[in-house]
């Protein structure tokens, strides 16, 4: 198959639309990553989605509409969903509902919820208004592969394999969308993003936030949104995340490096711009800066993506406060490390004779 990457246009919208309508997948920008879509009411065309990234089909998908009236064939609203509505859409926000009949089981991994959301980018919101449809559409990449976060990284991953890429260059946010589980007694965080536990609480009061945001799920644990069961965002190489006193770290994350060369490893550091000084003589990528957590959220996918390009096999990473965008942040390199964590002191005491 061959893939056309094209720039958004009325013409590109229309036919968007008839390959939706056909069951074909179209790729595009959404301000958080891009999507890859289907009609969320084919579920033929939504199995196209798993094939294409060879995604688990217990892992649901999540649902993007242009229009507040779409929601009333799709789902039995909850008490909370206006005033969130309200407050964040369209935006970042994912909001799990419960779900009618007419929602396929390939969609929700069949589940008794749907998750949906409306997302602001223009490109998106032009093309789900020239297509008519809910559109399922989890990131599009490869399955495990970090999120894309330009068009480039969706032709990397799926050229061949759909036919329609519609570039509207870097996305704002460079985070999957928050996802909030308002099905429950209390609003629970499933998946963090940009919007934040502490804007969601101004809005509707007490949130939780799900235990698996910062580990694995445990056996028997069901997975109620994506991105909880499988290691995600994951470069090839291993990534370990080093924690503890900022002075420690430091010095871990070189012993950490210098024995990781010299056992003959292609090695670097992610670490935060605050940092990178102490750091001379390492091999670095910038995470950014902790004075702007957002511009560390909005990098993280190509950064996570150019240890590839560069070989990388193994890599060691600093942490940050699991607050604000920053608990976003830390799931996703969290679950790209598969939780692999090291103490710093640890590192230290045994003066990084083999690499962790």
């Amino acid at each position: 198959m061959e893939t056309l990457l094209r720039l958004p246009s009325p013409e590109i919208y229309a036919k968007a639309a008839a390959l939706y309508r056909a069951g074909e997948l179209v790729a595009f920008p959404t301000e958080t990553v891009y999507g890859l879509g289907a009609n969320a009411l084919d579920a033929e065309a939504v199995g196209r989605i798993f094939a294409a990234k060879g995604r688990p089909n217990d892992n649901p998908l999540i649902v993007h509409i242009a229009h507040r009236d779409q929601l009333d064939p799709l789902v039995r609203l909850p008490a909370l969903a206006t005033a969130l509505m309200d407050a964040f859409w369209p935006g970042p926000l994912t909001l799990i509902m419960p779900r009618t009949d007419l929602v396929p089981d390939a969609v929700t991994a069949g589940l008794d919820t749907v998750a949906v959301r409306m997302p602001s980018h223009p490109i998106a919101r032009a093309m789900l208004e020239a297509c008519r449809l809910p559109i399922a559409a989890p990131s599009a990449n490869r399955s495990g592969r970090p999120s894309p976060t330009t068009a480039a990284h969706v032709l990397e991953d799926m050229n061949g394999l759909i036919p329609l890429i519609i570039d509207g260059g870097p996305c704002e946010v460079g985070l999957e969308s928050t996802v909030l589980d308002i099905t429950q007694e209390r609003p629970c965080i499933l998946r963090p993003g940009g919007v934040t536990r502490e804007m969601l609480e101004a809005v509707i009061g007490p949130v939780e936030v799900a235990g698996s945001v910062l580990r694995p799920l445990r056996e028997g644990e069901v997975a109620r949104s994506p991105g909880m069961r499988y290691r995600h965002y994951a470069p090839k190489g291993e990534i370990t995340l080093v924690r503890g006193g900022e002075a420690d770290v430091i010095r871990a994350l070189r012993l950490c490096w210098e024995a990781a060369e010299a056992a003959g490893e292609n090695s670097c550091v992610l670490c935060f711009e605050e940092h990178a000084a102490a750091l001379a003589g390492v091999r670095c990528h910038s995470l950014g800066t902790l004075s702007q957590p957002e511009s560390i959220a909005n990098r993280l996918f190509d950064v996570l993506r150019q240890l590839d390009t560069e070989g990388m096999t193994r890599v060691y990473s600093e942490v940050m406060p699991a607050d604000g965008i920053g608990l976003a942040v830390m799931n996703r390199l969290g679950r790209a490390a598969a939780f692999r964590t090291v103490e710093a002191a640890d590192v230290i005491a045994r003066r990084g004779a083999a690499p962790v």
